[in-house]
């Protein structure tokens, strides 16, 4: 949980934050599979933020959304954009339209066509939203929006384009946020998505090697992995084979989207998720990839209340990722 406050002057302060992990089988492929060990853990890091803040904005995996470019007519009334918006929605979804969430964004004039506007719509499974409000509800939050993962990504990248030659313009960027299970990647062109793909790879292996290896429980070895109280040997024993294999799969998941579409390189990775925290994996990418390799940091150009220790904040910053994209919507203008 991220807590994001007007800084003045069109800066953002970082006001509190507060991370409680989840056992592995807590959410399975987008859904709540244990609703009270979820409930739990939020409840927990809601009582660690320590704040009187209640409204909260909360996102579903990419995986569980679909999504697709419309072009609504720019003299449409809502009633005429409503029509075509679900006829659009029936022709995509798979399910029936009373089982379904939707909404739509329109995003501006059409360059193929001035008289029209291209627009995002975006469905989801209704139960999929449910579930989630009402876990906020039952630790006594107000969910406010309901946000996808992958736009969230996009928004925290806006707080750090400015770290890239002429702020992204006209380059390829990869956002690779690498959580405990789940690798999404997130290819931007001239600062628009135009690819992105779901991986099952993350974290988690690193934590199931330091198990085995050193005949721990999991959750022993996920703590000891977090604090520094491992071996000597697991820097070269166990991290850097594991470095290694991530930066392969990172480079495997790039030749995906080189085959998948026109694109034959891209000018910066940008590392997010828990696992770019692990020290030194943007040398190992950056060495196998020989591209310019940055750890996402979105509160760079943040200030920082006294309620946050800034150091563990810079350390902590790419497992909030999403979460910082998620608490900016906070200052959305509409």
């Amino acid at each position: 949980m991220l807590e994001l406050a007007d800084g003045g002057k069109g800066m953002r302060r970082v006001e509190r934050y507060a991370i409680s992990s989840l056992p592995r089988d807590a959410v399975q492929d987008g859904a709540i599979a244990k609703i009270e060990v979820v409930e739990a853990a939020m409840r927990e890091a809601w009582k660690a933020l320590d704040t009187r803040t209640r409204d909260v904005v909360m996102a579903l995996p990419a995986s569980s959304v679909i999504t697709k470019k419309i072009m609504l007519p720019s003299g449409a009334t809502e009633a005429e954009i409503e029509t075509q918006v679900t006829a659009e929605a029936n022709q995509v979804a798979s399910f029936p339209l009373g089982e379904i969430s939707l909404d739509y964004q329109i995003l501006g004039p059409s360059v193929k066509n001035p008289n029209e506007n291209d627009a995002l719509l975006v469905l989801a499974r209704r139960e999929r939203v449910e579930e989630r409000v009402a876990l906020a509800e039952a630790v006594g939050l107000k969910v406010v929006v309901m946000d996808v993962d992958a736009f969230a990504t996009l928004t925290a990248y806006e707080q750090m384009a400015f770290q890239l030659p002429d702020n992204g313009k006209g380059q390829t960027i990869a956002v690779i946020d690498v959580g405990a299970h789940t690798t999404h990647v997130n290819i931007l062109h001239d600062n628009q998505t135009v690819y992105q793909r779901e991986h099952a790879l993350g974290g988690s292996a690193l934590t199931n090697e330091i198990s085995r290896r050193f005949d721990l429980p999991s959750e022993e070895a996920e703590d000891a992995k977090r604090k520094g109280l491992l071996p000597d040997s697991y820097e070269s024993e166990v991290l850097q084979p594991f470095l290694d294999s991530l930066a392969q799969e990172i480079g495997r998941a790039l030749q995906l989207f080189y085959s998948a579409t026109s694109y034959h390189s891209v000018d910066h990775i940008l590392l997010a998720g828990g696992c770019a925290a692990i020290p030194g994996l943007d040398d190992v990418v950056h060495s196998r990839m020989q591209t310019s390799t940055l750890i996402a940091n979105p509160f760079a150009k943040m200030a920082v209340s006294n309620h946050v220790k800034a150091r563990q904040l810079a350390s902590e910053a790419p497992a909030l990722f999403v979460a910082c994209g998620l608490a900016l919507r906070r200052f959305d203008p509409t």
